[in-house]
């Protein structure tokens, strides 16, 4: 017996549903991956990558969706998938530097996915310096999440973690409830009652993490940073060593995503500082995504995430403080239940007929959005150095996607000893994504530098990131 098709969950659909609200809006993730030349035959390139991604069956279907909306869209096979329609080439103009790569990854990034099609695509690009060439993968975010996403990606690896294969069956999660039946609006409510107690018995903290979210979201913030996204985008990148990122976290008892955010949060209060803001400590409400994800479910093309709220302290100006300060600030919000809340309220949605999440997704996208002014978001990726077609890939670094009036993201993902962030950000937004990405290199090598001094109470002023260390 057939299989019947696969429905978008109300948490997948919901992306498709803020990409309608602005039709400026493109939200796809991607990877860009750069490798050691020479590039190999692209014809014979293409094959091999065809072969790999279409492993993942859900990157050879399409969205078919029900009349008038009334149901969640359906995943179904492509009878007409045309992979040159989604492996593509180009080449970057000389001197095919960093900057004219990173503007062609903005580019790119900027068009919406056509979704008569399986939403995705895959750009090789010739043409960088060094005797070097660069893969971008582009995939619409109802398809993956960042967890999933990185999973997909790795399979065009020529020694992938995972062998190619059949994608494995879609596990039960708590956010996996089917489609409410009942037309008494008495019956939802019940239903989705039921369903929030299903996903913890801690109900007092889910409503108490819930009232956090909520709040955040809708308590404008005094930043700059949040605005009208238009069409266009900037992108740039950053890397630093895994290395120095462990010393600090070996120092200060903290994790490497306190560490990636505490440089992100010394880089954007140098840049509000170069522009005479004086940064509040309010100034960066930042949405940080947080996977549901079991192990087990790593390589299931769907999204598993939840959300926190916490506000970076751009007004600390001594970079251990804003460390610790995140630290302390994440493990509240952790603590709080809004990871569990942000779960909850998409179990409720679950079980409330489909047509009418659809319609509140579209409705509150709509709306003017001034709690949050960046999304920051970290994914792990692969933990050591891989190949694709025999070439070495040297450099991988996360693309993520803006919308609802947040004209900048910032990604991180590890590869190999590196930590990769992506920023990208609004191109009429006051925002330099150059600068960002220096100061948060800027950033890590100073907490670095004080890690490895001989006691934290060496004056901070005494401390200068010079060629070979401290002076």
């Amino acid at each position: 017996m057939t299989a019947p098709p696969e429905q978008l969950s109300v948490l997948d659909a919901g992306f498709l549903g803020a990409e309608d609200s602005d039709p400026n809006v493109s939200l796809a993730i991607g990877a860009v991956a750069v490798l050691a030349g020479p590039m190999p035959d692209f014809a014979t390139l293409r094959v091999t990558l065809a072969e790999r991604v279409l492993a993942v069956p859900r990157l050879g279907q399409v969205l078919r969706t029900r009349p008038l909306g009334l149901g969640p869209p359906e995943w179904v096979d492509d009878p007409q998938l045309d992979i040159t329609r989604h492996i593509r080439r180009a080449a970057l103009p000389r001197p095919g530097d960093d900057a004219a790569l990173f503007d062609w990854v903005a580019e790119v990034m900027e068009r919406r996915l056509d979704r008569d099609h399986p939403m995705w695509e895959c750009w090789v690009v010739d043409g960088l310096t060094c005797n070097r060439w660069a893969i971008l993968m582009k995939i619409h975010h109802c398809v993956a999440d960042g967890v999933a996403a990185t999973h997909l990606l790795a399979r065009l690896c020529d020694d992938s973690p995972e062998p190619p294969g059949p994608q494995a069956p879609r596990a039960p999660r708590s956010a996996d409830f089917p489609q409410a039946g009942s037309l008494n609006p008495v019956d939802w409510v019940t239903g989705a009652w039921r369903t929030a107690l299903d996903v913890t018995a801690v109900a007092g903290k889910i409503v108490h993490g819930a009232g956090e979210i909520v709040t955040g979201l809708l308590t404008p913030s005094p930043s700059s940073l949040t605005g009208r996204v238009t069409a266009r985008r900037r992108f740039a990148g950053a890397e630093v060593a895994l290395a120095d990122v462990a010393r600090v976290c070996e120092r200060f008892d903290v994790t490497v995503n306190d560490v990636a955010l505490g440089a992100i949060t010394d880089s954007f209060r140098s840049m509000l500082l170069a522009r005479g803001v004086r940064p509040t400590p309010n100034a960066l409400p930042t949405l940080v995504p947080v996977s549901v994800r079991s192990p087990a479910c790593a390589g299931v093309a769907d999204n598993r995430v939840s959300v926190m709220l916490p506000h970076l302290p751009v007004d600390q100006a001594d970079p251990v403080a804003q460390l610790r300060t995140v630290h302390e600030r994440l493990t509240k919000a952790k603590a709080s239940g809004q990871r569990q809340a942000g779960s909850a309220l998409v179990a409720m949605a679950g079980a409330v007929p489909f047509a009418l999440t659809a319609w509140a997704v579209r409705a509150l996208s709509r709306l003017p959005q001034r709690g949050v002014a960046l999304l920051a978001t970290n994914v792990p990726g692969p933990r050591r150095r891989v190949t694709v077609a025999g070439r070495e890939l040297i450099r991988l670094l996360p693309v993520p996607p803006i919308a609802l009036r947040m004209r900048t993201a910032v990604a991180i993902l590890s590869y190999a000893d590196h930590l990769g962030f992506g920023i990208m950000s609004d191109y009429d937004a006051d925002v330099d994504v150059d600068a960002l990405a220096a100061g948060i290199e800027q950033a890590v090598a100073r907490l670095a530098q004080i890690a490895v001094a001989p006691s934290r109470d060496t004056p901070l002023g005494t401390l200068a990131l010079v060629p070979g260390g401290l002076v």
